[in-house]
């Protein structure tokens, strides 16, 4: 069987069911990051600590830009599994480098050392479970279809790109 007798297919309703999936735990993350960072160890997480340890508009804001980081995700992996050849690859270096970006992001600003520190390693724990789920929901929604005529296989085809 050639590279040619085989494409990928996806299951667009499972990919982005475990997408939506990915977005409300990453969501939830980063409203758990910023309760923890204010409420337990008192560091300044994107609002100014004056404004409480559940803080104003900007916990829900920084929560829903992780829940559309999650849906962004989505929309790329799926496209890469049309349109490249080892997709996973190259949705692992574009998640590893927008992870790296998010958590080079605070150190940018004039906050103190402390609040920079953990906004980036909160950014690397979003990075980190936005990758790995949608990894694996993208391996799940994904089979290889047979394109060309020919004998039909003995066995099922493999899970694509291990």
């Amino acid at each position: 069987m050639t590279a040619e007798s085989v494409k990928p297919t996806v299951n667009a309703g499972k990919l982005w069911a475990g997408g939506g999936a990915t977005a409300a735990v990453a969501a939830l993350i980063a409203v758990a990051g910023i309760l923890l960072g204010r409420g337990i160890f008192d560091i300044d997480v994107l609002a100014p600590k004056g404004q409480g340890t559940w803080g104003d508009a900007s916990t829900g804001w920084y929560a829903l830009g992780a829940a559309l980081a999650a849906l962004t995700a989505t929309g790329l992996v799926h496209v890469l599994i049309l349109t490249t050849p080892r997709p996973m690859r190259f949705f692992g270096w574009v998640v590893a480098l927008a992870t790296v970006s998010a958590m080079l992001a605070p150190f940018v600003t004039d906050a103190g050392r402390g609040s920079q520190f953990y906004t980036s390693g909160l950014n690397m724990i979003l990075g980190i479970a936005i990758g790995s789920l949608l990894a694996g929901v993208a391996r799940s929604a994904t089979r290889l279809v047979r394109t060309g005529t020919g004998p039909a296989s003995p066995r099922p085809y493999p899970q694509q790109y291990r």
